[in-house]
């Protein structure tokens, strides 16, 4: 018998921003699409290669921790990155409060 599901993507448009866990950079990129497992995003030309990295997205009411699993150069000077989700680590939870309890002592 043949198995007819497929993990597959549908679009997902929405402006985001990223943040490149290791130096904390913080990069507005645009989503393109999205699956169980992973994202497209759009990222501007200034983006440097972060291929292997862990980072942090946030996209309207999304937040996810991932990997970058793909970087293709595109002809307007901009590049696809493909993502690949990872559990959110103690570690990464904390950051992620720390940050936000100090934004909303400001």
């Amino acid at each position: 018998m043949e198995e007819r599901r497929a993990i597959g993507r549908v679009g997902y448009s929405a402006n985001a921003v990223i943040v490149v866990c290791d130096t904390q950079e913080k990069y507005f990129v645009h989503t393109e699409n999205v699956s169980p497992l992973g994202m497209g995003i759009r990222v501007p030309e200034e983006v440097p290669d972060i291929l292997g990295k862990d980072i942090i997205l946030v996209a309207d009411t999304l937040i996810m921790y991932a990997d970058v699993t793909r970087q293709e150069k595109q002809g307007d000077g901009s590049c696809i990155i493909g993502i690949s989700a990872r559990k959110f680590s103690e570690d990464v939870l904390q950051y992620l409060f720390d940050k936000i309890a100090l934004e909303e002592e400001e």
